[in-house]
């Protein structure tokens, strides 16, 4: 079995990461989308809350080949226990590619897992997580950049005057 990892914050998750992820499950057989803990961050949703949001997003859409966990340590070592031989990685920008490259070379000599980048739908290659927030943090409207299901979760995280 082919088992792919796709790591990531996902604070909140976006529409372009359910893209990537989506494109992932017509390539393997099992996709892994691991929520990254990261103790120098400080997200605002719970790492509870992020599964939660992930699964059911992609329970709306039927996913049924993906498996949505967290995980504190070295990514490599996730994929080593679920025995996972490639990482995931969506690409938004020219600054992504270098910012992942050196992870990407990093996992391979720790664990031989070998990371795939995937480009950006150019429809939603502008979302991140962090505009998102922001957008939102200013009452602004973020349909279609996130699942609806996540939106009334980042109204109640990020209440804000009416305008």
């Amino acid at each position: 079995m082919t088992i792919a990892v796709c790591p990531g914050s996902y604070d909140p998750v976006t529409s372009g990461h359910l893209d990537v992820i989506e494109r992932c499950t017509a390539f393997f057989e099992q996709v892994h989308v691991v929520i990254a803990v990261n103790g120098a961050k400080e997200p605002l949703f719970t790492t509870d809350e992020r599964i939660a949001m992930l699964r059911r997003a992609l329970d709306d859409d039927g996913y049924t080949n993906v498996i949505v966990s967290s995980w504190t340590g070295l990514i490599t070592q996730y994929c080593t226990n679920v025995g996972a031989t490639v990482m995931v990685k969506g690409l938004r920008q020219n600054g992504d590619y270098e910012a992942e490259l050196g992870m990407a070379l990093v996992n391979r000599k720790l664990a031989g897992i070998e990371t795939l980048f995937l480009p950006a739908d150019p429809m939603k290659e502008h979302i991140s997580s962090s505009i998102v927030k922001d957008v939102a943090r200013h009452g602004g409207d973020v349909t279609g950049m996130v699942p609806d299901s996540v939106i009334p979760m980042l109204n109640k995280a990020m209440p804000h005057p009416e305008l």
